[in-house]
């Protein structure tokens, strides 16, 4: 079965969910430098000599360089990066939410990029794109044979640039062509609405500068719709994580003020630091905090958090914090365990270096490094349950991924089972038709997992998973 993978018209720094930090951005690097390994460098040096001068072709030499650079960093652990001028481009792109392109969330579908919804007023919404188009060439490039992320790549560009799309319209049964000039467009990662008269949802699908005030605009826009509101569900499902502040500040619109929501601790003094529901630990360069236009009842609506495997980083600080404070109900199933903190350090104006300078607390002291959030509720993604779970990528199996640094990590001896039994299921279900195997779309009426918290909040009997159990944290591979 291919799963279904949905971008919002980019490509964020780590395809896999999860894999997105949460970052804590900085302007400046460190000052002094520690005390240099010189025969380490000496070595270094002889090697770059005569790679230069024996290799069997001329080498760039800051290539040279910079791959080294790379490959130091990436020796660390699975999220620290070395940034060269094109990464870091991306990187900032992906953390404020703008990139330049036409402005369509797409899918994959029978190996053609699938258009799931063009972004409103975008170059692709007012050429006139619809829902279910399906696109396949990009320019001279026919789509199929192509990745999700390759076919991506085409379509944005420079500012001002063209792009031919040539569609194929099932509901018409015909082929056309649009061309589209590329302009920036700024993501929405927050969607929501009334899903029945007291009920709500409000779904993130990353933490990014604009996160908070398109929150805030949401939960506003709920409220006008239903004054009254009886419960909500935070879906943070696949949510990969993003910038700190940002999850601070969500977990403050619901949080008591001046609680405890997440604590970091490493090796710098300033890494010791503990985030509290109050806006000075979440407002960036503005004076004017978005939460306070909030009505006064955010503060007591009945909450479930739905979360999966690939709620990560920033969605998992969330959950922590709503837990630990009881105040909300986290439902669906154990998340991704990235409880690790980035900073990012530009080295130039167009380079930069991503390094893990702390672990992440909940309120109540627990590390999720590599064991993630345990819901008060497992529930599966269907009724039939959770079939491919087990081959989900976690922080646990990602390679050189840093301990939890509380307790010993225990193997799960069932886990490789449980993986191959899923393998066998996947081939099986890749032989249906591609109708048949297609996953609902969150927030539908087919979404198994809201319609389960929708009855939690209603106090109504909720499908209790009969399978899923807590997975424990995994040793490391020396």
């Amino acid at each position: 079965m291919s799963h279904k993978l949905k971008i919002v018209g980019w490509v964020a720094a780590g395809a896999v969910a999860g894999v997105l930090t949460t970052v804590s951005l900085q302007t400046a690097a460190r000052g002094a430098l520690a005390p240099l390994p010189l025969e380490e460098l000496q070595q270094f040096a002889a090697v770059f000599g005569i790679v230069k001068s024996d290799y069997v072709e001329p080498v760039d030499e800051k290539k040279l360089i910079s791959d080294a650079i790379s490959g130091m960093v990436a020796s660390l652990d699975p999220h620290s990066q070395y940034f060269d001028k094109k990464s870091y481009k991306e990187f900032r792109e992906g953390t404020t939410g703008r990139f330049v392109g036409v402005g369509i969330e797409i899918s994959q579908e029978d190996g053609l990029v699938k258009v799931v919804s063009p972004i409103e007023g975008s170059p692709a919404f007012r050429a006139g794109l619809k829902p279910n188009d399906l696109i396949t060439k990009i320019d001279d490039t026919a789509v199929k044979g192509l990745t999700l992320s390759e076919a991506v790549k085409r379509m944005r560009g420079e500012p001002n640039t063209q792009v031919v799309l040539t569609i194929f319209r099932k509901e018409e049964s015909r082929t056309f062509t649009a061309t589209i000039t590329r302009e920036e467009i700024r993501t929405q990662s927050v969607r929501g609405k009334v899903v029945e008269p007291g009920y709500a949802w409000i779904r993130l699908s990353q933490f990014q500068e604009r996160t908070v005030d398109d929150f805030t605009r949401k939960l506003e826009d709920v409220y006008k719709q239903e004054p009254n509101l009886k419960g909500l569900v935070l879906d943070l499902r696949n949510d990969p994580g993003g910038l700190l502040d940002a999850a601070v500040a969500v977990s403050a619109a619901f949080l008591p003020q001046d609680v405890t929501v997440v604590s970091t601790n490493g090796q710098l003094p300033e890494s010791k630091f503990t985030y509290k529901a109050a806006p000075e630990y979440y407002l960036r360069r503005s004076s004017l905090d978005p939460l306070k236009r909030l009505p006064a009842a955010v503060k007591n609506v009945p909450i479930v958090v739905l979360v999966n495997e690939g709620s990560a980083s920033a969605s998992e600080i969330v959950a922590g914090a709503l837990q630990d404070h009881k105040r909300a109900t986290i439902m669906g199933s154990q998340t991704f365990g990235k409880g690790s903190v980035q900073t990012v350090r530009p080295l130039g104006p167009d380079t930069g270096l991503k390094i893990t300078t702390a672990r992440y607390y909940t309120p109540s002291g627990r590390s999720i490094q590599a064991k993630g959030i345990i819901p008060d509720v497992l529930v599966d993604e269907t009724e039939e349950g959770s079939p491919f779970a087990a081959l989900r990528m976690r922080e646990a199996d990602l390679e050189k991924h840093i301990s939890s640094g509380q307790g010993p990590e225990v193997k799960d001896a069932a886990r490789e089972k449980a993986r191959e039994e899923a393998r066998k299921r996947l081939e099986a279900e890749a032989l249906k038709a591609p109708t048949d195997r297609r996953p609902p779309e969150f927030g539908n009426e087919k979404d198994f997992q809201l319609a389960q918290a929708i009855n939690q909040l209603k106090g109504r009997p909720v499908l209790v998973s009969k399978t899923q159990v807590e997975r424990k944290e995994e040793p490391k591979e020396n």
